[in-house]
């Protein structure tokens, strides 16, 4: 996460926070360290944020701090609701974490509605893989390197170039193109036994790949 994504993420929490919160607290919700946000309030409150508190004591935010206005109409307001719910079917727990943030976010301009609802039931969370590096991967177009186990027990080792992320109702998978196969593969997080990001890039290849995956894919739909 940015340092500037970071700062105004403690903005947010502070500004909904009925009393203060700790730096400790704060820390947990961010996942960074206690040293990491007393930095980033020492910088918010070098810049004249209207942050009181100290260390040990814990922080809380003044009024008059004004963040400028985001005005929804009543279907966008029901969309977000249903879009944020739906991500906890995802099994992805970076997703999961960014949807809590975005709804922190969104509740200083708007009440998302208390009439739609999603069901939770989704694939399970990967225990092997961290999906939030698989994505920045993406992201990057970097090379990862995996250990995996198909539907038959068959294990191989594959370096693959990731260009998608697709999550289904009863299971996620890694659209990639496979370089032992020189094709392209689907691979199932739970069934990644091992991984390593690799330093390998495939820069300026990326959005190719992922233009002929994506004409692949909707062919075999």
């Amino acid at each position: 996460m940015a340092r500037s994504t970071r700062m105004l993420d403690i903005i947010q929490i502070l500004r909904s926070a009925s009393r203060p919160l700790t730096a400790q607290e704060i820390a947990q919700v961010l996942e960074v360290t206690k040293r990491t946000i007393y930095r980033d309030i020492a910088s918010l409150q070098a810049m004249r944020v209207p942050i009181e508190g100290e260390a040990g004591v814990g922080y809380i935010m003044r009024p008059g701090l004004d963040l400028p206005p985001i005005n929804f109409d009543n279907e966008e307001v029901e969309a977000i609701t249903v879009g944020l719910a739906m991500i906890s079917r995802t099994g992805d727990k970076g997703l999961k974490q960014a949807a809590a943030r975005v709804a922190r976010k969104l509740s200083e301009a708007t009440t998302l509605s208390e009439s739609m609802f999603s069901s939770s039931w989704g694939p399970e969370e990967p225990s092997s893989v961290d999906l939030s590096k698989i994505r920045a991967a993406i992201r990057r177009e970097v090379k990862i390197e995996i250990r995996y186990q198909d539907g038959d027990g068959q294990i191989s080792i594959r370096n693959i170039r990731p260009v998608a992320v697709v999550y289904h109702s009863e299971a996620i998978v890694v659209a990639a193109w496979c370089e032992l196969r020189n094709d392209f593969r689907h691979f199932r997080p739970d069934r990644i036994l091992e991984y390593k990001i690799l330093t390998q890039s495939f820069a300026d290849e990326g959005e190719t790949l992922r233009q002929r995956w994506k004409m692949e894919y909707a062919a075999g739909l």
